[in-house]
């Protein structure tokens, strides 16, 4: 299949692991090169990188932590020294703290906005000074428990409801400037992430039972989502959150 996608340039944040991972991995599929973000495990965005770079398209390592202005602003810079532009930005690095409502303290809630969604503004500031050959593309990756309640969730959930609100208020303002704002969410995802998650087991098998397609999502669904927001095949999808949960939130 010929997604027109060859040649084209993607950042994707948080891409050493996990749903990052699978995007960069994906892109690279239709020969896309792919700078990998990473802010500590350099070996395993190194790994990324030769994978990358076994399907033909080329990998560029760039370290930092998206949360940090200062970062955000070298990585670009490295990423236009490196490749001259920029044509697509796939936001995805996220964090958090899971805790009880009690057990929050405004630290832990900062910490989760400022990664998971405040972050997403120096990103696009950032990607709208480099050139681009093309359209520029925003994609970035939340989760179901903007919308729904889910337990010790109340920091992460919030924040992916501000990410949410975030991608249709810049898509407003950035349309007509060429560039296409859109977010992907996922329902249950069995990665790293959910290890931290003390009711972990109850979680995964109670989403299993839940989901009408009778599995539950796994990183490469959603970056199947991702790809396809990417192409000019979504030309005229701006501004929204494509849900990826195999039918989970249609059940009451």
């Amino acid at each position: 299949m010929d997604l027109r996608l060859r040649g084209k340039r993607a950042l994707v944040t948080g891409s050493s692991r996990g749903i990052g991972r699978a995007i960069a991995l994906s892109l690279a599929e239709f020969k896309v090169d792919v700078a990998i973000n990473f802010f500590r495990n350099r070996a395993a965005a190194e790994e990324v990188a030769r994978e990358i770079e076994a399907r033909g398209a080329r990998a560029l390592l760039v370290k930092g932590n998206v949360a940090n202005e200062e970062h955000v602003g070298r990585m670009f810079d490295e990423i236009e020294q490196a490749w001259g532009g920029l044509d697509m930005l796939i936001s995805n690095a996220a964090s958090g703290v899971l805790k009880p409502v009690d057990d929050l303290t405004l630290h832990h809630f900062h910490w989760t906005m400022d990664i998971n969604a405040f972050a997403l503004l120096p990103l696009v500031q950032a990607f709208l000074r480099l050139p681009s050959r093309a359209e520029k593309i925003v994609v970035a990756v939340s989760s179901l428990g903007a919308i729904r309640a889910i337990p010790n969730y109340t920091a992460v959930g919030a924040s992916k409801a501000a990410l949410e609100s975030m991608v249709r208020h810049l898509a407003s303002e950035l349309a007509p400037r060429g560039v296409r704002v859109n977010a992907v969410s996922a329902g249950t995802v069995d990665t790293d992430a959910l290890k931290h998650f003390p009711n972990r087991d109850t979680l995964l098998e109670e989403s299993r039972q839940r989901t009408p397609a009778g599995r539950l999502i796994e990183p490469q669904d959603v970056a199947n989502a991702v790809v396809f927001l990417c192409t000019e095949y979504a030309s005229m999808i701006h501004g929204q959150v494509l849900l990826v949960d195999g039918g989970y939130s249609i059940r009451a």
